[in-house]
């Protein structure tokens, strides 16, 4: 398993690298530099983001908005720097906001709507690289969209995950606050340091020693080890190999059968199609939620299932009796923290009934196999494999990730925003979506996002694999409304 998979690389002599001397420069921790190394030619590692704000909103307004707020944070004013044993963040003296927050036109073809013009060109700058000369990130304006504007966000997941994005972009909105003051850089700890320990490793050594009784002197060693990320760790041949074995012994994620064969299951080309839904109104969720015992997020991953079933129905791929898995990111971090950016999340492996054709029933499968990950120990699992393949050659790492693209079809995230609506530069935002990537060869990206009373999806897929995911969107709301309506229906007792 994980073990094999890298047995090539280490059966190498091994010697201690140098840190590089590189003025005001930060160590890159191991989760973010994987993350960095994790783009390939199918699949880049940019989170992708749009707001439609109305009315609209100029070139020049946004630039002095977002150089006041965002170069607050220091990752946004500094590019990545490479090495032997992974990468910095080192501040950029060429730094240019005007090359960081553009403007342009929109590109419609003849029947194409505003709407499909703008989805179009998210799904190119969804496949174009951001400039590694420069910090990872970009704006783009489109100055006369739908009476108004929209604003497409790209940022490289190496510098923040989906949490702690939503936390930064708010503080671009008017009246956002600022990030807190940062202690001094000589007292920072440049990766996970006491987090990592206290969060992932502490409880990871726990579980391995009761799950399968193994109290081994090298175990505790590879742990305590990585809990210190500071030392070169790449000189401890012994460390990785005892590590990436503690993995391979409770990984149970590494040890699933791969996925269900569907059509949306393949080779990715490379090129991607984005697609959006209009909101649903929470409250109507939280209905459906309360009558049948589900949560929230139960009765919303009942709707993708079902509308990814109808999907693969409608074009001849029966999904009777198949299930799908997505990767869904756990957050790990309380949420006050989400301003210090980088990653700090796990992924659970979440089953999706997607050959369940009654919502009932398939409402009630959803909400077994959530139950099932809330004691589930893999997110935890899955970090340290990030932190561990972060200490080694991209090659490497891609057999490694590409282990676990064999596992799911998609990927997965539910991020809650703000619950009233915001302002930027007076104009209303009314409406936000963004597209979390997909690594390896995983070909489609499913996103959740609560806005202002409402809730809606967003779809990114592979043209290969989805070249449609408009028609995978349109069926979330007639699921979910047969879902309200087999609710309804239900025989309820008259209350007491």
């Amino acid at each position: 398993m994980l073990t094999s998979i890298v047995t090539a690389a280490l059966e190498q002599p091994t010697k201690e690298f140098p840190m590089p001397d590189v003025a005001d420069s930060h160590r890159m921790s191991r989760v973010d530099t994987s993350w960095l190394r994790m783009d390939n030619d199918v699949n880049l590692m940019m989170i992708v983001g749009v707001w439609l704000l109305t009315p609209a909103v100029t070139l020049e307004a946004v630039r002095e908005r977002i150089a006041d707020k965002l170069l607050k944070y220091d990752r946004f004013r500094q590019k990545v720097v490479t090495d032997a044993v992974g990468a910095s963040w080192v501040e950029d003296d060429d730094f240019d906001i005007a090359r960081h927050v553009n403007a342009a036109t929109l590109p419609r073809k003849r029947g194409q709507s505003q709407r499909q013009a703008l989805q179009a060109l998210c799904g190119e700058l969804a496949t174009t690289p951001l400039d590694p000369d420069h910090p990872l990130w970009q704006f783009t304006l489109i100055e006369d969209y739908e009476g108004g504007s929209a604003l497409i966000a790209r940022v490289h997941h190496c510098i923040a995950d989906g949490i702690a994005l939503i936390q930064v972009t708010m503080s671009i909105t008017d009246g956002g606050s600022d990030p807190p003051k940062r202690r001094k850089v000589a007292e920072e700890d440049p990766h996970e340091g006491d987090w990592l320990a206290d969060a992932v490793l502490k409880p990871l050594t726990d579980i391995t020693v009761k799950a399968i009784d193994m109290y081994g002197g090298g175990v505790a060693k590879s742990i305590d080890m990585l809990a210190h990320p500071q030392q070169p760790l790449l000189s401890s041949l012994d460390m990785a190999r005892s590590g990436l074995q503690v993995l391979n012994d409770v990984a149970a994620i590494a040890l699933m059968d791969d996925d269900s064969t569907t059509e949306l299951k393949g080779q990715p080309a490379g090129r991607k199609r984005v697609a959006w839904s209009e909101p649903l109104a929470l409250d109507r969720v939280k209905v459906i939620g309360k009558a049948l015992g589900c949560s929230i997020n139960d009765v919303l991953l009942s709707c993708v299932a079902g509308a990814i079933g109808q999907y693969l129905r409608a074009r001849g791929d029966d999904p009777a009796g198949k299930e799908i898995r997505a990767m869904v990111p756990v957050n790990l971090r309380p949420i006050e923290q989400a301003w210090k950016l980088g990653n700090r999340f796990g992924l659970a492996p979440l089953v999706l009934p997607i050959g369940i054709d009654n919502p009932v029933e398939r409402a009630f499968a959803v909400r077994a196999r959530m139950a099932e990950l809330k004691s589930s120990y893999q997110p935890l699992l899955a970090f340290a494999v990030l932190s561990i393949t972060g200490l080694f050659v991209k090659p490497v790492q891609d057999m490694v990730l590409n282990l676990f693209a064999k596992k799911a079809t998609a990927v997965m995230t539910n991020v809650p925003g703000p619950k009233q609506p915001l302002t930027f530069l007076g104009s209303t935002l009314r409406q936000t979506m963004f597209w979390v990537p997909a690594s390896g060869n995983i070909g489609m990206g499913v996103s959740i996002l609560s806005y202002a009373g409402g809730v809606q999806f967003g779809l990114i897929t592979d043209e290969a694999l989805c070249p449609s995911p408009q028609a995978v969107i349109d069926l979330f709301e007639p699921e979910f409304e047969k879902l309200l309506w087999l609710t309804m229906m239900l025989p309820w007792q008259d209350a007491a």
